[in-house]
């Protein structure tokens, strides 16, 4: 039996959007207490480690864990020697070097001497030794936007989803470090030997992806109207049909686009489709 351990983040923004993707997915955790540090899921082959989401990458690259979801910035800040198997498309962030409003800096090459305050020292040694540029690097443990406006550096290298939190603190962007997303890891010797295993894993997360922002379509309509209600439906393919027997009319299914049911609902009805459902998609494999 290739037993397969899974790190995944025990907090953190990642963390519940990880627990969804898991439960969709089908592998649910049995959880037995708030503070559980390894778990089994519903399939005995696969057991969950709960740790920070910095140490994911490490664990992986020692092989304490087979696979590990965590952020890229996370990969890049401990350097680890792991394979990048499946980007999941959520945690979207940038790793940005930014500095105060006011700061007469407006580039990397003019930064020589300055001081650097962020959470990812590895990664912002990494960038400027890369440009031949010369800073002192403090490193802090959370908030290090307030870093300048408390003297303690000159300058911030720091995650952000959206820029609100930078421009609350009165910080601009200087120079893009690092574009980071959630991605499965895998150690490269148990992607060897735990191959088949682990692509299952992947298939069953990737089929949830897949899903995102579709929903199945149900709707019957009399056989003279089909050509005319097939025009409508912008499917993943064409739709299946289907004889209702002895009505004269036959059913129609669709996966479409969440964000076209609104309309298309009523052009539906009014082109003479009846009983028409929408429904919820968790998984889809193409």
């Amino acid at each position: 039996m290739a037993k397969i351990r899974l790190a995944i983040p025990n907090k953190g923004r990642i963390a519940e959007p990880i627990n969804d993707l898991m439960d969709k997915a089908g592998i649910h955790v049995n959880m037995t207490g708030s503070r559980q540090l390894i778990a089994k899921t519903i399939d005995p082959e696969i057991e969950v480690l709960f740790v920070r989401p910095i140490d994911i990458p490490e664990y992986v690259a020692k092989g304490v864990a087979d696979i590990g979801i965590t952020g890229l910035d996370m990969v890049a800040e401990r350097r680890a020697d792991v394979s990048c198997l499946l980007d999941l498309k959520f945690g979207s962030a940038k790793l940005v070097l930014a500095v105060p409003h006011e700061s007469p800096i407006n580039s990397v090459e003019n930064m020589d001497g300055i001081r650097i305050a962020t959470e990812f020292p590895n990664i912002c040694k990494d960038f400027f030794t890369k440009r031949s540029v010369n800073v002192s690097i403090i490193e802090v443990s959370g908030a290090c936007e307030a870093a300048p406006h408390l003297g303690i550096a000159d300058a911030i290298v720091d995650l952000t989803s959206s820029g609100t939190t930078l421009e609350v603190n009165k910080l601009r962007i200087v120079d893009e470090i690092l574009a980071s997303t959630t991605n499965v890891i895998a150690n490269k010797t148990s992607l060897a030997e735990k191959h088949e295993k682990i692509e299952e894993i992947l298939l069953a997360f990737e089929s949830v992806i897949a899903a995102k922002g579709q929903c199945y379509l149900m709707l019957n309509v009399k056989r003279e109207k089909l050509e005319e209600i097939k025009a409508l439906i912008p499917g993943l393919g064409g739709p299946t049909i289907m004889d209702i027997a002895g009505s004269g009319s036959v059913a129609l299914h669709a996966v479409v686009s969440t964000n076209k049911v609104y309309q298309l609902i009523n052009l539906l009805k009014r082109a003479g489709a009846r009983d028409i459902l929408v429904l919820d998609i968790t998984r889809m494999v193409r």
